[in-house]
């Protein structure tokens, strides 16, 4: 690790334990174009929500963070400036933008010009406030003639229920020098608190603005949480509980009739919160509200990153429970439409999207989605029922899966690894394109993370069916993490690291088990 490395992380440290007013830098010496050289002067915090970056590019990345304080005004100008240096004395951009309070005063800077490949450092002055320092990258050039493909070391993690635990698991990934964070859903829990909670957060269930607003308050106050956006540059994409459990579409889980209106709420709080570009922001031209999360990054030469939405454009779930709609466990004989082959998760244009843009030429493809894809039955497949299922994941929409994974192994893709959440286990299985073909080629690699902090299944329920799904190597719902990813033109290897007391915010992290998959040969090995 190197001593700039080092400082990083002890300013980082310091920065989220409540140094807000003016950060680690506020006695930086060297004016910056735009910046006063002089320590901030304000009369209360305005940063206390942290900083992020995001969705890098080569030349752009998107920078973020939001105004705190009762007393702001409709519009603030808010400062931000890019350097080559921790000390801030090569500036590579700088700018304003106006936070206005109809979008909660939330900062979406997109700074561009900037170089390809290579490590900046950002921050944002207003109202004599000058936030924490953070660190964020751009994407390597696409260009094949600028060298042998650059590397990629990243982290996938999803569902950090505030009350269920600490977040020790993002301590242990702000440390781990990365070039990229994706989380993959469930960023907040729109429920509210359960009894005998590690910690509580405010007020009952989620179902308006304020109330959206006042969830995302509370989980991006966590100090580890702050340090984890600080480190690295994010992509992300949404899963249910940013809405509500188990949604889909315009269908609420209890088929409320003001559904629309939840979700056009849930979605511009997303937007306000996550470092997301502006032409990502809301629109509210239809019902619900409309917020692309779709979309594709190219790491260099090395790997193109899709990134999907399972939870906007997907058909309601089948064979609800009576009188509800959202997620049941069926049998499949129980459930024709589980098979039918209108039925879409990612809904037929998303679909289409992603098959016309997989990569042939880069040796990866790594699929940024918010489930567990592989097939997972609770029952044998072979016996009178056909196999028994939850319907809220692929295995609710099998045709919608056979069709990705057959385009897949139909045009041979390179290096497709799909990459997962939501089910609160660490899961790493073969795809393939027909599950009832037990001599079926694996044709794609699965990693689904656990969760940061959400509570498992029984460990014993997911052991008992093992057996009818053999294409699954690994399966734990008893470890709270998240998952590293190495690549290389040559292979992927993962580490799972886990923490030993979600409940202990110091608690150490430890790699549990790691895997390899090497470039041209689907499925993961133990390494």
């Amino acid at each position: 690790m190197t001593t700039a490395r080092r400082q990083f992380l002890r300013s980082t440290a310091a920065v989220t334990l409540g140094a807000s007013s003016g950060g680690w830098l506020a006695g930086c010496s060297t004016a910056a174009p735009g910046l006063s050289s002089a320590g901030p002067h304000a009369d209360r915090p305005r940063f206390d929500l942290g900083i992020a970056s995001g969705h890098p590019q080569a030349t752009r990345v998107v920078l973020w963070t939001k105004l705190t304080g009762a007393d702001l005004p409709d519009r603030v100008e808010v400062r931000w400036e890019v350097a080559h240096d921790e000390a801030f004395q090569r500036i590579a951009a700088h700018g304003a933008e106006s936070a206005e309070a109809a979008w909660a005063h939330s900062v979406h800077a997109e700074p561009e010009g900037l170089e390809p490949g290579r490590w900046y450092w950002y921050r944002f002055q207003a109202l004599g406030d000058r936030s924490a320092a953070g660190r964020t990258r751009t994407a390597p050039s696409t260009d094949a003639a600028s060298g042998a493909a650059s590397p990629l070391r990243f982290a996938i993690a999803s569902c950090q229920r505030y009350d269920s635990g600490h977040y020790a698991a993002w301590r242990d990934v702000a440390a781990q020098n990365l070039d990229l964070v994706m989380f993959l859903g469930d960023y907040i829990y729109e429920s509210g608190s359960r009894p005998g909670g590690v910690r509580r957060h405010e007020g009952g269930a989620a179902r308006t603005l304020d109330a959206y607003r006042a969830r995302y308050a509370t989980y991006k106050s966590d100090p580890l949480l702050q340090a984890a956006h600080a480190a690295a540059p994010w992509l992300m994409v949404w899963d249910d509980h940013e809405i509500e459990n188990d949604y889909a579409g315009l269908q609420g889980p209890h088929l409320q009739a003001d559904f629309a209106a939840q979700r056009a709420a849930a979605y511009q709080a997303y937007w306000e919160h996550m470092p997301f570009p502006t032409s990502a922001r809301p629109r509210f031209d239809v019902p619900g509200a409309a917020m692309r999360i779709t979309g594709r990054l190219d790491w260099g030469t090395l790997a193109r990153i899709h990134l999907l939405d399972d939870r906007q454009y997907r058909d309601a779930q089948a064979c609800p429970r009576p009188g509800q709609g959202g997620a049941n466990t069926v049998a499949l004989n129980d459930c024709p439409a589980l098979l039918d082959p209108r039925r879409s998760l990612l809904g037929l244009e998303q679909e289409r999207w992603l098959a016309d843009g997989w990569d042939l030429h880069r040796p990866w493809n790594l699929v940024a989605q918010q489930t567990l894809m592989a097939r997972h039955s609770w029952t044998d497949p072979s016996d009178p029922g056909g196999g028994t299922y939850w319907t809220d994941g692929w295995d609710g929409y099998p045709a919608s899966r056979n069709r990705l994974l057959g385009t897949v192994a139909e045009r041979r893709l390179p290096g497709v690894v799909v990459l997962g959440g939501d089910v609160h286990a660490n899961v790493v299985a073969d795809l393939k394109a027909d599950y009832d073909n037990p001599g079926a080629p694996t044709v794609a690699t699965e990693f689904c993370g656990t969760s940061i902090t959400s509570s498992g299944l029984a460990q014993d329920r997911l052991d008992a069916a093992r057996p009818h799904n053999p294409h699954i190597h690994h399966n734990r719902s008893d470890q709270r993490g998240c998952m590293l990813l190495t690549l290389d033109a040559k292979r992927l290897q993962v580490a799972l690291r886990v923490v030993d007391d979600v409940a202990n915010p110091a608690s150490a992290a430890h790699t549990r088990a790691s895997f390899v998959v090497d470039a041209g040969r689907p499925g993961a090995v133990p390494a």
